[in-house]
């Protein structure tokens, strides 16, 4: 808790006009055994206030480390022909209960400041992309966030994944 409340205060501009006060009501066991999970993978969760509510997002400079080499769902991992990882992203934000950072998500937390400078983050991708065997991803490079897409069954190292959660 101790590492989110620095955290907190160093990076007001995320969270305007929110104090620490208003959070720690609702900083609960269940919300830190997330958060927990979110800064040992290396996500640096943060507080954020898009469309009016708080999340717990993840921050980190580039894609958590912990997270990566990962494709998008069980499905396209269960279904890849060669050298499958262990487990999804999708899969990983299931066991966690957290969810997946989606595009009008990522942007928002691109406007608060450039992350994915060197890596990536696969988002939430929509049915219809996903039917065609894909999943969107994206980055941020010569000053601005790009959305991509990938067959849902790659992975690389430099990509990774980033989660939120409701407070």
């Amino acid at each position: 808790m101790e590492i989110l409340k620095q955290r907190f205060l160093k990076h007001m501009y995320r969270h305007k006009d929110v104090t620490w006060d208003v959070v720690i009501p609702k900083l609960n066991e269940a919300v830190l055994k997330k958060v927990q999970w979110m800064e040992e993978t290396g996500g640096e969760p943060d507080i954020i206030l898009y469309q009016d509510q708080l999340y717990i997002v993840e921050m980190s400079k580039e894609s958590p480390k912990g997270r990566r080499s990962v494709c998008y769902d069980k499905a396209s991992r269960v279904n890849r022909k060669k050298f499958p990882p262990e487990i999804s992203a999708l899969e990983l934000c299931e066991l966690h209960q957290v969810s997946l950072v989606d595009e009008p998500m990522y942007f928002y937390i691109q406007s608060l400041e450039p992350l994915d400078l060197k890596t990536s983050s696969w988002l939430l991708s929509e049915s219809s992309v996903r039917d065609a065997s894909g999943a969107i991803f994206g980055d941020h490079r010569y000053g601005r966030t790009f959305i991509y897409h990938n067959g849902a069954d790659s992975y690389y190292g430099a990509r990774g994944f980033r989660t939120y959660f409701k407070l």
